[in-house]
């Protein structure tokens, strides 16, 4: 009788959580979102390393395969990039955030006004996460229906 009363309890908990779990899954419908990132990051890109942060957390509730995100960069947002040369721990969370399809966009505004080299000064940016202007491009990704957030 004990050993049944515990596989019993032990159902129970193992429902328990997977229905938690379920509804916690069930809770959000797809999202489109596009992240603003125009401040510095200041001491060991502790901005930056936040809002990433803030980003990965979002993945996790809602369900990579339920997220459309784009991370748009201009001004001293840039300089998440720039840090991410020397910094292997934003490396690996944008590698991360990246596998996980999330788009870094950079405004060429900001690159050209601050002699800026792409190629050279950023990590891991290519020419397709070029954009004519960060602001434009906030406004274009809000008229397509997505969320805007500053981190």
């Amino acid at each position: 009788m004990r050993i049944l009363k515990l596989v019993a309890a032990t159902a129970l908990v193992v429902f328990t959580a997977f229905s938690a779990l379920a509804e916690e899954t069930e809770r959000y419908a797809k999202q489109k979102v596009v992240y603003h990132i125009n401040e510095a990051g200041g001491t060991d890109s502790k901005g930056y390393k936040g809002a990433m942060g803030n980003i990965r957390n979002h993945i996790n509730a809602v369900g990579a395969e339920n997220m459309e995100i784009q991370i748009v960069m201009h001004g001293d947002g840039v300089g998440l990039l720039m840090a991410a040369k020397d910094d292997s721990t934003l490396q690996t969370i944008i590698g991360s955030l990246k596998s996980q399809k999330v788009g870094f966009q950079v405004c060429n505004n900001t690159l050209q006004g601050r002699n800026i080299s792409y190629n050279d000064d950023l990590y891991d940016v290519w020419d397709d996460d070029i954009v004519p202007s960060g602001v434009a491009e906030l406004s274009r990704l809000q008229q397509m229906g997505y969320t805007y957030i500053k981190p």
